[in-house]
């Protein structure tokens, strides 16, 4: 089993790892830092146990031993207990969830990894919003999409708050980065998916009757701005949510959640 050490004095440099986590520029989970990734909460940790990103220590209290102790049998890492008044101090508020654990970003995964026996995959453009980006990862693991693929300007998937927000799917769910925008698009279609834009645009024929490939990638877009044009017209097919008069667009996640659903419904 894990290693368990007592944590006495917050300024223990062993767990400089989980230091400071509220603060802007000295965060471990900053790609320009550290670029550790974080998982918060027993439910999070046992995700992040189960991916490719393999913890190098934890730091909790006590008794969120307990409820890990099968999912750290077999693991050759410390977990560095303290008290909650401890881990406070160390980790810069009180944390709720009782237990972190840090690992190492491994190597990214390829778009070609990543579409490999997919069906269903949504591509982002735009998306800055942590909470946004881990509640579409949560959507997608709940509702059977395969992969994200990123296109330009938007967050980091591994940043704490979006790994959180998660609920750890970020950490198994496949994602990559795609490096040329929109043109990259066209490896999907080499691929045989059937690109669809999602927008309000009334002139977009209806969601229910868009999705018609046996592949299919999901073109998502920030709220307010949503996907550019130019995004939109290397795509096949411009597609809607019926909505209520009067209401302009949907969260983003609330979105892909529908376009999940509806693609699992019609497949």
């Amino acid at each position: 089993m894990a290693e368990v050490i007592d944590i006495d004095d917050p300024g223990d440099p062993r767990v400089d790892d989980f230091r400071d986590l509220s603060s802007a520029d000295r965060r471990p989970d900053l790609p320009g830092r550290k670029g550790l990734v974080i998982a918060e909460g027993v439910v999070v940790v046992q995700r992040m146990l189960s991916s490719r990103f393999t913890p190098s220590a934890l730091l909790g209290v006590d008794k969120r031993l307990e409820p890990l102790a099968d999912d750290l049998a077999d693991l050759d890492v410390p977990y560095y207990r303290a008290s909650a008044e401890v881990m406070a101090e160390i980790v810069g508020f009180h944390l709720n969830r009782g237990v972190l654990a840090v690992a190492q970003r491994p190597a990214e995964l390829t778009v070609d990894e990543v579409l490999d026996g997919a069906r269903t995959v949504a591509v982002l453009e735009g998306v800055n919003d942590h909470e946004n980006l881990g509640s579409m990862f949560r959507n997608a693991a709940g509702l059977g999409a395969d992969a994200v693929l990123f296109g330009d300007r938007c967050a980091d998937p591994l940043y704490r708050r979006a790994v959180r927000v998660s609920m750890g799917h970020v950490l198994r769910v496949p994602f990559a980065q795609m490096s040329k925008w929109p043109a990259d698009l066209d490896l999907l279609r080499d691929r045989g998916f059937q690109i669809i834009a999602l927008t309000p645009n009334s002139d977009a024929v209806n969601l229910a009757t868009a999705m018609t490939g046996e592949r299919v990638a999901l073109l998502l877009g920030a709220e307010g701005p949503g996907l550019t044009e130019e995004a939109m017209r290397a795509t096949d097919v411009r597609a809607r949510i019926p909505m209520s008069p009067g209401t302009d667009s949907l969260n983003v996640a609330t979105a892909a959640a529908m376009a999940f659903y509806e693609r699992v419904r019609t497949s």
